[in-house]
């Protein structure tokens, strides 16, 4: 006889995503992992007075579900703020204005996210004297929802001391009105807007453990037991291990070392030093983080040839890398040397070129004769791919972190994403399938913030994705491709499957259960689908009623 178990799940529709026993009806948990996955039958024989009984009444039990592009703190933080998300057009973006500043008056800022493009493309324009109209008297930062552009009031650009504009690296923009010399509102890149950003009262210590708090809890309630961050610094990586040591994270995380173009190639030994300081079973480090770009919407994603389509920027546009190929290859070459695994943001073609250049000229740098290496680095977001590159993700083991909501699921016409890219760009634009077809190994997340986090809306958009147009590529992926890009196929990527990612025995016991039989339903209602259970390490950290 077995020792009982702490807790069992029995009756359910169990999908392992282990090829060896792809599908059971019941797992026992003992402390932090699976100690069984087969039959109702069996399972049986792990039940003792103590054991949590759980019959899933048929439904489905995954994997606790894996986002590999999240921002955890910094999505936590923006919970208490002005969301606009529900804005369709530009009036109903004021209304939502207007009616926080006049329920908030004790706040010195405004802060609004979530606000789509589509809101600032109508016959009225988006502008500080738009804002000022609303709120004259308390300075307005409002951000769209990928944050890469930014729009501020008259009393917050003088604030930041930029009225008049300011001197920037390349990619980053305040946009000026040629009639009068001052800036419109519209701040393009972080650089742009981080002279007002730096200025709102950060939230104290009890307000962030309060919010982050907050944001672990509605991870655990879309059932997200793992995380890879996308930002980190050695403030918020104690953060999140101080949590830790308080029995208080209820998910995995992998937080990157950020680095920037002026961070210098020494710094990397900090990113080291964290890799041995963080490798926790809920906190761990090993990776670098960078900027290739920024994003199509606002032209500053880097190209391979020029931005054909209507965008009021000069002829020849081709957006801006932040990296030139030569500083890129030194930082990629020595981040591979420490054996640090690499993240890139890079939306435009010419980003993912630029970037896989540096990943070659890593291998080639330090590859020991005999022996390829295995740095699964990465690239994030990929949202245009030139046909040339398409094979070097499987040549160079790169990984593609992707994510399906970022995708226009039906391409309506006249989607700001799709009027920037150009009609001879769509073919290939969130070309997951193409990829996947290349022998590049995908992985799915949100980039909360930016969107949801909930992991059903990204599986509705990549099982409802139709082609653009007639003789294009499919891209939409199947549900069983789905749920790997966000369980096995995302464990891999951090170098967590002898871990994590699929449902086996010694296996850590991270699990989601469903109200519905996920295989069972119609791709047009899987969003609907909810979990009712989530369980990390063991622990059950979210469940319904």
């Amino acid at each position: 006889m077995p020792q009982a178990a702490d807790l069992l799940v029995t009756n359910a529709a169990v999908y392992t995503v282990d090829p060896t026993n792809l599908h059971a009806a019941a797992v026992a948990v003992q402390g932090n992992v699976i100690a069984f996955v087969g039959s109702a039958r069996e399972a049986e024989a792990w039940r003792g007075p103590q054991t949590e009984v759980i019959d899933a009444g048929g439904n489905t039990l995954l994997p606790g579900f894996i986002d590999s592009h999240f921002h955890l703190l910094w999505g936590s933080l923006k919970l208490n703020s002005l969301q606009l998300d529900s804005a369709t057009d530009l009036a109903q973006m004021g209304e939502l204005l207007y009616a926080y500043a006049t329920a908030h008056p004790e706040q010195e800022w405004i802060e609004g996210y979530q606000l789509r493009y589509q809101v600032t493309q109508g016959a009225q324009r988006l502008d500080r004297h738009f804002l000022d109209a609303i709120v004259p008297d308390r300075p307005v930062l409002l951000f769209a929802f990928d944050m890469h552009t930014a729009w501020a009031n008259t009393v917050a650009l003088q604030r930041g001391d930029i009225l008049k504009g300011r001197d920037l690296p390349p990619g980053n923009a305040i946009v000026i009105d040629p009639t009068t010399g001052a800036a419109t509102g519209e701040l393009r890149e972080p650089e742009a807007y981080t002279p007002v950003r730096t200025l709102i009262p950060k939230p104290d210590k009890a307000q962030q453990h309060a919010l982050l708090r907050q944001g672990l809890a509605l991870a655990a309630q879309h059932g997200i037991t793992s995380v890879h961050n996308m930002d980190g610094t050695a403030e918020t990586i104690a953060l999140y291990a101080a949590l830790e040591a308080a029995g208080e994270m209820t998910l995995r995380i992998y937080v990157p070392y950020d680095v920037k173009p002026e961070t210098p190639l020494e710094a990397l030994q900090e990113a080291v030093a964290w890799r041995q300081q963080y490798q926790g079973s809920h906190v761990r480090a090993g990776a670098v983080k960078l900027f290739m770009d920024g994003v199509l919407e606002s032209t500053t994603a880097f190209m391979v040839d020029d931005y054909t389509a209507p965008t009021g920027q000069p002829s020849g546009n081709r957006g801006n890398a932040l990296y030139s190929a030569e500083h890129f290859n030194r930082i990629a070459a020595e981040a591979d040397r420490l054996g640090l695994q690499i993240f890139v943001h890079a939306c435009g073609d010419g980003a993912v070129r630029r970037t896989l250049d540096g990943y070659a000229h890593a291998r080639r740098q330090n590859e020991q004769p005999g022996t390829p290496r295995d740095s699964r680095h990465r690239i994030e977001h990929i949202e245009v791919i030139h046909p040339t590159d398409i094979a070097r993700f499987a040549q160079l083991g790169v990984i593609a972190s992707m994510q399906p909501l970022h995708a226009p699921v039906t391409g309506q016409e006249g989607e700001v994403w799709m009027t920037r890219a150009g009609v001879e760009r769509w073919p290939l634009s969130f070309a997951w399938e193409t990829l996947r077809q290349a022998g590049a190994h995908l992985v799915f997340g949100s980039d909360w913030p930016v969107v949801t986090l909930d992991p059903l809306q990204g599986f509705y958009a990549a099982l409802n994705r139709r082609p653009w147009a007639p003789e294009h590529p499919v891209q939409r992926q199947d549900l069983a491709q789905i749920i790997a890009g966000y369980t096995h196929d995302a464990a891999y990527a951090e170098f967590q499957t002898g871990r994590k990612g699929m449902i086996r025995t010694g296996l850590l016991a991270d699990l989601v259960l469903f109200d519905g039989n996920l295989f069972a339903t119609l791709p047009a209602e899987i969003a609907q689908v909810r979990p009712v259970l989530t369980v990390c390490d063991g622990r059950v950290v979210f469940r319904q009623g």
